[in-house]
């Protein structure tokens, strides 16, 4: 695939991508030379892997999980949600602590990818980072400030802010 150079080419595949502000994105990467769509794909799987808050299946096939192997690993997780549940936690309450976590965690998976923040002098040398690279594997650029855009690829597009309340 090649990259599109021209910018309304480049907004078009943004919008069927699903990027929110899809001219933003395109823009950055012609004007700037920001790697704006290997930044958004990145993040766009990434969020494929926090629950959504649509879908409370997972917590079901956690407990049941727990329930037939109690000693396997992450099977706390399937004991801890059966005794929330037992407690009288909804399934959207659980579904939102345990989305909040996971979109927490990427953030600060996200940051730690540009920087390590090694303590110990020994290893302080220690670097990696992200990088868009070519079908054979060949470096085209880092891919940076992902952070910066976690909030803004929220599939719910409210940036983790709360559910709206249900009449």
């Amino acid at each position: 695939m090649t990259i599109p150079d021209d910018i309304h080419e480049l907004t078009a595949l943004f919008k069927t991508l699903g990027a929110p502000d899809p001219e933003a994105w395109a823009s950055s990467q012609v004007n700037e030379g920001i790697p704006q769509l290997a930044r958004f794909l990145f993040l766009r799987q990434a969020w494929r892997h926090v629950v959504s808050e649509d879908d409370s299946s997972w917590i079901d096939r956690l407990i049941d999980s727990a329930g037939n192997d109690p000693e396997q690993p992450y099977a706390g997780s399937g004991h801890a949600l059966r005794r929330l549940r037992a407690k009288g936690a909804t399934n959207e309450e659980i579904t939102d602590l345990v989305r909040g976590m996971q979109a927490e965690l990427l953030f600060s998976f996200c940051y730690l990818l540009e920087d390590p923040a090694i303590d110990e002098a020994e290893a302080s040398e220690v670097m990696w980072t992200l990088v868009q690279t070519d079908v054979d594997g060949n470096v085209i650029s880092p891919i940076s400030g992902l952070h910066e855009s976690v909030l803004e690829t929220d599939p719910t597009g409210r940036e983790m802010r709360p559910r709206p309340p249900i009449d």
